[in-house]
């Protein structure tokens, strides 16, 4: 990568996607976050992986072959059930209690199992990243080729 650029998420907070399989296959939902987790990392040993090198003894390797993950509205709903609790406020004179019951939670989906849609024309589509004549990187979509912008 060129000094002075900075590198464009593909899928940032806020996009539609399209989920390409699965449960919710065919389902559209917006980005509510974007999970990344560089630092989980492991070490692995040169004799386990193979190479043989006797000068190094070990290397790093993500630890996940999932680095990235997102959390889409409406998508890959999980029950959690809760027991009610007392949680103690601002004064202890009135202890909070804490509803029961059944909440849907919105769980993480790996990044390659969604595919972003054109605000514009509607379609899934991949991302090419352009340069504008002020600088600024922006993804453009394959199909149209308009700037894709971010809708908070």
């Amino acid at each position: 990568m060129p000094h002075g650029r900075t590198k464009v998420p593909e899928l940032r907070k806020g996009d539609t996607v399209v989920v390409l399989s699965g449960r919710d296959a065919g389902k559209r939902g917006v980005i509510e976050r974007v999970l990344t987790n560089p630092a989980a990392v492991e070490r692995v040993s040169a004799r386990e992986s193979g190479k043989g090198q006797r000068t190094r003894s070990s290397y790093w390797k993500p630890a996940s072959s999932r680095p990235m993950a997102v959390v889409v509205e409406g998508i890959n709903i999980a029950k959690r059930h809760t027991k009610p609790r007392q949680t103690t406020g601002r004064t202890d004179r009135m202890p909070k209690i804490q509803q029961g019951g059944i909440l849907d939670i919105a769980k993480p989906v790996d990044a390659s199992k969604v595919m972003l849609v054109c605000p514009k024309c509607e379609r899934p589509t991949r991302v090419r990243h352009t340069v504008l004549e002020d600088g600024r990187r922006v993804r453009v979509c394959m199909h149209c080729g308009q700037a894709i912008e971010v809708t908070k």
